[in-house]
């Protein structure tokens, strides 16, 4: 399954008795399903993707074989043609795009799992083997994240793996990344708000509604259980109109899923964080404008205590001062009255 614009295009598949290269297009926005042309070959765990305006449909089980065989879709002629086929037959691989090139990795051969990989060139019109992956991988999920193709999940002939890997097409190494928390084979993957999600899929023993992601800058995985639709072999799609809504045909329905919580809950520590950041800065503000604000009115009070204190001081020593001066000169006219009163008399 994959989109072009508005529409989603279901490729092959298997029904329990027929092998199918039928292909079936869903428009998002008119809501009508419309038969396309046919493959050339009957492509059962086909692996698909876009590149340029062209669809890309390689190997697949046509009941018989697995194939290695390509072929592409013009949407201007509404046709599929033959390309040159890839190096390995497989069928449950898994393919994406990157740097201008269609990757495919991993897969099923009909004796062994793969861990081989390659890449078409539209320029030159060849298939290029790189190195291989770490681990055989089948039902594995593949997709480009932060120029690098990262391989997640899958099965290696013997148990359903919970480990991934990042191919850098600048050191042509693969390096594992940190596991993931369930096993799987056979789901899912999309990027949504710079976050790799891993949806649904089969760990062994059952199909599973468990929905995790992994941030590439805090290189973690996160994960939350309350996917609604238990699911095998899922494929999914982001719905153009929503970001946040996932289109599952597996099922389908439209499930508006876990993306949202994850994504809030990312968000909301994010914004929590800042929010305290903010917080205590204007916290800070608010104590430095207290403090400076009961610094100033203590040292007024001070200055005001001290002030009035010397004023008073410099008040009642102006007073007595005066007071002494006066009382002094009074006494002093009095006694010169009275002296001169008795002088007087006496003569």
């Amino acid at each position: 399954m994959i989109t072009m614009g508005h529409v989603i295009y279901v490729i092959g598949g298997f029904d329990g008795v027929e092998y199918f290269n039928s292909c079936r297009t869903f428009d998002s926005v008119n809501k009508v399903w419309s038969e396309a042309p046919p493959m050339n070959c009957k492509r059962c765990y086909v692996s698909v993707a876009l590149l340029e305006g062209f669809i890309y449909a390689m190997g697949g089980f046509d009941g018989h074989v697995r194939q290695n065989s390509v072929e592409r879709f013009t949407k201007e002629t509404n046709q599929w043609s033959m390309i040159r086929p890839m190096h390995h037959q497989r069928s449950d691989a898994s393919a994406t795009t990157l740097n201008g090139k269609v990757f495919i990795c991993g897969g099923f051969n009909g004796q062994e799992c793969l861990n081989t990989a390659e890449y078409y060139d539209p320029v030159t019109s060849q298939w290029t083997l790189i190195t291989s992956m770490n681990n055989r991988r089948s039902g594995v999920g593949v997709i480009a994240y932060n120029s690098c193709l990262y391989a997640l999940g899958g099965f290696n002939g013997v148990t359903r793996m919970n480990t991934g890997e990042r191919y850098c097409p600048r050191t042509r190494q693969w390096a594992d990344i940190p596991e993931m928390y369930s096993p799987r084979s056979n789901f899912a993957t999309e990027i949504i708000d710079d976050m790799l999600f891993a949806i649904g899929g089969f760990n062994g023993v059952t199909t599973i509604f468990n929905v995790e992601c992994y941030d590439s800058n805090a290189d973690e995985c996160i994960i939350n259980n309350t996917h609604s639709i238990i699911n095998n072999n899922t494929n999914c799609i982001v719905n153009n109109n929503n970001a946040h809504s996932i289109i599952n045909i597996g099922s389908n329905s439209i499930v508006n899923s876990n993306a949202n919580s994850i994504i809030n809950k990312r968000k909301n520590s994010i914004i929590n964080k800042r929010a305290n950041s903010i917080i205590n800065k204007s916290t800070n503000s608010n104590i430095n404008t207290c403090a400076n604000s009961m610094i100033s009115k203590s040292a007024n009070s001070i200055i005001n205590t001290c002030a009035n204190s010397i004023i008073s001081k410099s008040a009642n020593s102006i007073i007595n001062t005066r007071a002494n001066s006066i009382i002094s000169k009074s006494a002093n006219s009095i006694i010169n009255k009275s002296a001169n009163s008795i002088i007087n008399n006496s003569a």
